[in-house]
């Protein structure tokens, strides 16, 4: 059978490790089924924190107009950073899929993507894309302004602090639905909140002390809840999720609004919209970008409007 172009291949960034080693453990099946269905696949394995950026930029540079994450949001959040690093072809020239092996996989949930390996593949198959927006970010670490690209939710305060929390117990080898939960309520006892203002689209909408917050594109994070429930990946706003200080009765006899869309009926939380923000606290205030611990504040958002081309499942277009 005749080699088909580099452009038409799908380059598929494997990471071995994600899923405490499902990319590993898995892949033969999935590169089976991938052969099955008639997708012509060169797959590379990770090596590395950050390895899948510099892949994303490497293929790019070769041709490859078609990428496969096999891994979770930490995966897809590097290969993303890689399309925007890269400066041969325009973002929205690449087609992004997601082979979900991670544990948070809350990207996925967004497009409807199964995490059943044939559906995914299908899905592939299929074909139907999406243009998604993508958050710019701007943040400090080591006294520099970095700058990252954000595919799902980042989030701070709280949000930072059972992040931190959580990928420590990964490399214990923890794992579980409940785990992100457990993290959730042991950080949420020892935190507290600092002095914050934010600014959305140039107008200080908040000045005082905020428990938590999340910016996002997406709806979900923290494997399945519900932060962002009235986000639109392609509307070319951010949404945004304020949490103010808050007794723990408050959460406890709320928690399934946490998971079913209604969190914005705790009184204690604020929902906002905008297309450029900006966050400053006292003291500095930790930030993680799709799972990703980064920097602290002050921190800069901007949207991306419609900024990568993205494979989802065709009842998420209905």
């Amino acid at each position: 059978m005749e080699r088909q172009p580099i452009g038409e291949r799908w380059f598929a960034i494997v990471n071995p490790v994600a899923g405490m080693g499902l990319g590993l453990k898995d892949f033969p099946q999935i590169s089976k089924l991938l052969r099955d269905n008639g997708i012509p696949a060169d797959p590379v394995f990770t090596e590395h924190k950050h390895h899948a950026t510099a892949l994303t930029v490497s293929a790019v540079q070769k041709g490859y107009r078609k990428i496969i994450v096999v891994g979770g949001d930490g995966t897809l959040h590097e290969v993303v950073n890689g399309l925007f690093i890269q400066k041969d072809v325009p973002s929205t020239d690449i087609t992004l899929a997601v082979i979900s092996v991670g544990t948070g996989n809350d990207w996925i949930r967004m497009f409807g993507i199964p995490r059943r390996y044939s559906e995914a593949i299908r899905a592939i198959r299929e074909g139907h894309t999406f243009m998604q927006d993508v958050g710019e970010i701007t943040y400090e670490e080591s006294k520099y302004r970095q700058t990252r690209y954000v595919a799902n939710v980042a989030g701070g305060g709280l949000d930072a602090q059972t992040i931190k929390l959580y990928n420590h117990q990964k490399t214990k080898g923890r794992k579980g639905k409940s785990l992100y939960l457990s993290c959730l309520v042991r950080a949420f006892f020892g935190y507290k909140s600092p002095g914050t203002k934010i600014w959305v689209d140039d107008e200080l909408v908040y000045n005082g002390h905020l428990f938590s917050f999340a910016i996002g594109i997406c709806k979900y994070n923290g494997g399945g809840i519900l932060q962002l429930p009235l986000a639109a990946a392609d509307d070319g706003l951010f949404d945004i999720t304020l949490i103010r200080p808050v007794h723990w009765w408050h959460v406890v006899f709320r928690l399934k609004k946490l998971f079913n869309g209604k969190i914005y009926e705790i009184g204690h939380v604020q929902h906002l919209q905008g297309s450029r923000i900006r966050l400053e606290s006292s003291p500095e205030t930790s930030v993680e970008v799709d799972g990703e611990l980064l920097g602290h504040t002050p921190l800069d958002f901007k949207i991306l409007h419609r900024a990568v081309k993205v494979i989802v499942n065709k009842d998420f277009l209905e």
